[in-house]
């Protein structure tokens, strides 16, 4: 039985981990492994990393507790070329080398894909989960289109657990850390036969707010999380193995707070617009001043997986199945600040059920290792995008866009002074945008190495892949009962008449205005209009294909170049009504060569890569004509990059060891023209050049007391970089 202390701080940069181990561990569990094997599947099949021809990174269980990682954005920094967007768990999004994808809802796919125990985690609410025994983490850089399928155009990221094994084991570990930080993870895991052994481990997270409100003293980020993993293994035959498992993950904490940039004036008055960047407040000193009412983030998420594989002999037969259900919120300041003139909040409610299944056929035939197969994707998504404000909000948007203050000129010239309790403010004023999707995907694929020679092998791969979605947008008119019952009470009096006004004058919408796509078609036979049910069908197909060769220049050093290509499935805007946007596609190119020098205790890998990324869809706020306010948009671009990895690994003694990693990119836009008119092409995308993460790790053993280990760690990225774009709107901070 093991039982782990770690002690984080700040942001797990700096450990320090106690670890004691029974008398009844056999000695050979203590035993240091000098630069240890890493077995990886980025290729869906099981091999030593440094055989493999791919630029990936291998995080371990043990990096995992080194630096206090509770999900996989605590790790991107470490990981270069990585970028994990966590400050919204349901909402994360990922970067790989650059390429990211806006956050369209769910009519949209990412373009890195998460998988966990070879199982796809499509939609963001369900791609950032409680790291709760884990094995290791692979993240696979560049597009993965032919082994992973869709959606991995920049790269994949594989999350391996551990599965049911053959002894007793009993763990539990506790993490404590600043802000009352309080983790405990325990897992037992029980052979209860030959045959059959059940795995279970659980995870509790909990933590007090990291911010505090200056007006108010009300923490934010607060988080009381917990999850539950379990598993069972049954060899039902010598050649036939199952493993169940069932996970279920339960979030549920202070969704992020909005920070604002500008000085606010003394109330009622408001920051003048547009603001001067020059006199923005630098947000780490600037003061929180929230108001979000019923402020949360939550998820509730289930899933089951029945992976069953079938020895055959020569060949190897794996289904893999799953089902996942999930629901999530999160309701969030969005003004940052504690004024009601200018209160605006949202709340991102999402329902998912998704079905996969996968049929693997793999084996070695002479001097081929080949695998192929197809699979099965459907998933039904609801989303509802809340808006919510007071009229005191509407008031101002009004006053900002030149159609005057009608509420505050009524309440201050007719109502006050005429001494009528009526008022015109205060109300609240709330607009939603309501989508569903059903998506479909087949796919079939194949790939193979052929050994062509004892130091050379031969890799191609294709896979083929068609996607099928319809999607619906809903938006009714803008719900304010109070509003409309003091609008009425005025026009019975005739107090509305007066002033030239009547109650039909307010009836509109201002976030979800649809006034400038009244009449455009939506393919189930009606137009874009207010109240309406737009739905849109679609689809696509894509054929991603890979070429490798891989030569061993010695038994320790490996020579590869490969070319590959990937895709990110067509959509639809989900605040775009009517929209929808076609594939994207990247094709890659790629060198390296992965080296280990026994004698010195060395690894070093290094690889060059360059891209182009077609047809990359994002969302743009513009104002639209005849539009009130900024429309979410989409905006097509290519893209094209250049750069290089760089990893190394050093274990001078048996207790002491280094790595280090970097990465160089030079992203810059191939063709792009926004809908202002300024074409962006040749100018960078925003994408740092450089990023670099740099560690050390000692190990002390205490003999029969088990182990005391230092590490420190430290991580770097460079600046954003500006183009005219950004610069036209303050820079690229």
């Amino acid at each position: 039985m093991n039982t782990k202390l770690l002690l984080s701080c700040g942001a797990a940069s700096l450990a320090l981990t106690f670890q004691l181990a029974t008398a009844q561990e056999d000695a050979s569990d203590n035993d240091r492994k000098v630069l240890e094997t890493v077995t990886v599947s980025a290729q869906q099949r099981d091999q030593n990393a440094q055989d493999v021809p791919i630029t990936l990174q291998v995080i371990s269980d043990k990096n995992i507790d080194i630096l206090a990682a509770d999900d996989i954005g605590d790790l991107d920094t470490f990981i270069p070329g990585l970028e994990v967007s966590n400050g919204s768990p349901t909402q994360p999004r990922y970067s790989i080398r650059g390429v990211t994808t806006s956050d369209f809802g769910v009519g949209t796919d990412p373009a890195v894909g998460v998988y966990v125990d070879g199982i796809y985690s499509a939609r963001s609410g369900a791609s950032l989960l409680a790291f709760n025994d884990v094995e290791r983490i692979e993240v696979v850089k560049g597009p993965q289109g032919t082994l992973y399928g869709r959606n991995s155009a920049a790269g994949a990221v594989a999350i391996t657990t551990r599965k049911p094994s053959d002894k007793f084991e009993a763990e539990i570990g506790a993490r404590v850390g600043e802000f009352n930080k309080r983790r405990l993870e325990g897992l037992i895991n029980v052979p209860l036969s030959d045959t059959v052994a059940v795995r279970v481990n659980a995870v509790v997270n909990k933590r007090d707010g990291l911010f505090e409100d200056a007006a108010t003293g009300q923490d934010y980020r607060t988080e009381d999380n917990w999850a539950v993993r379990g598993a069972v293994r049954w060899d039902l035959t010598p050649d036939l193995r199952a493993i169940l498992t069932y996970t279920h993950d339960e979030l549920d904490q202070d969704a992020r707070p909005a920070i604002g940039l500008v000085t606010l004036p003394a109330a009622p008055g408001t920051p003048s617009l547009p603001a001067d960047p020059a006199t923005y407040i630098n947000p780490f000193t600037a003061p929180i001043l929230n108001d979000v009412v019923g402020n949360s983030e939550k998820r509730n998420l289930d899933e089951a997986t029945l992976n069953v594989s079938y020895d055959l002999g020569e060949m190897v037969l794996t289904s893999l199945t799953s089902y996942r259900t999930f629901s999530t919120n999160n309701r969030e300041d969005e003004d940052g600040t504690n004024r009601i003139e200018t209160y605006f909040d949202t709340n991102n409610r999402e329902w998912n059920d998704s079905y996969y299944q996968e049929f693997r056929l793999s084996g070695e035939t002479g001097r081929f290792n080949w695998i192929a197969g197809t699979s099965y994707y459907n998933e039904t998504a609801d989303q509802r995008s809340d808006t919510f404000t007071y009229t005191d909000t509407i008031n101002t948007i009004l006053g900002n866009i030149g159609a005057g203050t009608p509420l505050s000129d009524i309440e201050n010239f007719v109502l006050i002074p005429n001494d009528i309790p009526i008022s015109l403010l205060g109300h609240g004023w709330s607009e939603d945008m309501i989508n569903s999707g059903d998506f479909n995907a087949f796919a079939v694929f194949g790939d193979v190495i052929w050994a062509a020679t004892d130091r050379l092998n031969l890799t191609a791969g294709l896979r083929y892949t068609r996607d099928e979605k319809t999607f619906s947008w809903l938006n009714g008119p803008r719900s304010a009962p109070e509003f409309d019952a003091a609008l009425q009470a005025l026009d019975d009096l005739g107090i509305l008449g007066l002033v030239g006004a009547s109650p039909d004058d307010f009836a509109f919408d201002i976030i979800f205005d649809l006034s400038s796509l009244t009449g455009v078609p939506c393919d189930n036979g009606v137009t874009v209009a207010e109240g309406v049910k737009c739905e849109s069908s679609d689809s696509w197909s894509n054929v991603s294909p890979r070429f490798v060769a891989d030569y061993k220049l010695t038994d320790d050093i490996l020579l590869f170049g490969s070319y590959a290509k990937g895709y990110k499935a067509g959509g639809f805007n989900s605040v775009e009504v009517a929209s929808n946007f076609d594939n994207e596609d990247v094709t890659n190119y790629e060198f390296g060569v992965k080296s280990t020098f026994p004698s010195a205790n060395l690894l070093v890998n290094v690889s060059y890569f360059q891209y182009t990324y077609n047809d990359k869809q994002a969302i743009s706020l513009v104002l639209l004509p005849g539009a009130t306010v900024p429309q979410y948009v989409v905006e097509t671009s290519d893209e094209e990059a250049i750069g290089f990895d760089l990893e190394t690994r050093w274990t001078p003694t048996d207790a002491l060891s280094f790595f280090g990693n970097a990465q160089y990119i030079d992203v810059t836009y191939k063709d792009r023209v926004n809908r202002s008119g300024t074409d962006l092409s040749g100018e960078p995308t925003g994408v740092p050049e450089w990023s670099f993460a740099i560690g050390a790790n000692y190990v002390l053993d205490l003999a029969n007391y088990g182990d005391l280990e230092f590490s420190i760690a430290h991580a770097y990225e460079g600046e954003c970089r500006s183009n005219s774009e950004a610069l036209a709107q303050g820079g690229c901070s």
